[in-house]
This record gives C-alpha cells, sequence and structure tokens, in this order.
C-alpha cells in the first residue's frame, strides 16, 4: 500500500501523461497484462484507459490488473487508471 504523501506525489506526475494502455471490450486479457507488464517496467507509472464498462467493473479491472502485475493502484479518474510500481534494480 502506498502512503498518502507518496500517492499525491505519483498523481502530480502522472498529470501530464497520456495513457500507454488501452483497454478496450476484450477486457483483461492475458495479452493486455503481459503489454502492460512492459510498460510498467519500462515506465515504472503508467496510464492505462479502460474502454467500454461502467465505474464499478472498470474499477475491478483496474485492481485485477494490479494483482496480476503486481502494481499499486493509485486513481481511478472516469475510465483512466494510474498504475505504479517501483523499477527492480538490478
Amino acid at each position: 500500500m502506498i502512503k498518502t504523501a507518496v500517492k499525491q506525489a505519483l498523481k502530480a506526475q502522472a498529470h501530464h501523461l497520456k495513457p500507454v494502455i488501452i483497454m478496450g471490450s476484450k477486457g483483461l486479457t492475458p495479452a493486455l497484462v503481459a503489454e502492460t507488464n512492459v510498460a510498467i517496467d519500462a515506465h515504472e507509472l503508467i496510464k492505462v484507459k479502460i474502454n467500454g464498462a461502467e465505474k464499478e467493473d472498470r474499477l475491478k479491472m483496474a485492481n485485477e490488473l494490479c494483482l496480476q502485475l503486481p502494481a499499486d493502484l493509485v486513481q481511478l479518474i472516469g475510465s483512466t487508471a494510474i498504475i505504479y510500481r517501483k523499477k527492480v534494480e538490478s
């Protein structure tokens, strides 16, 4: 779980970002999870656009995506989820 101060900073950082993943009518597929994993490895903080779902369904999809990655859901605004995972230093 992310602390409130960190969450606020991440929201500010994400403000100017464009969605790098767009989830369509097929929903949460293994290919989408894999592509999101690549994007979050590269950027740490990403936006995911979730199209064609009701608010409760979008929240469920965003939470499920975060569980599968594993990552943290920073915020869900409308149909856009902000997702964060700290880069692993190698």
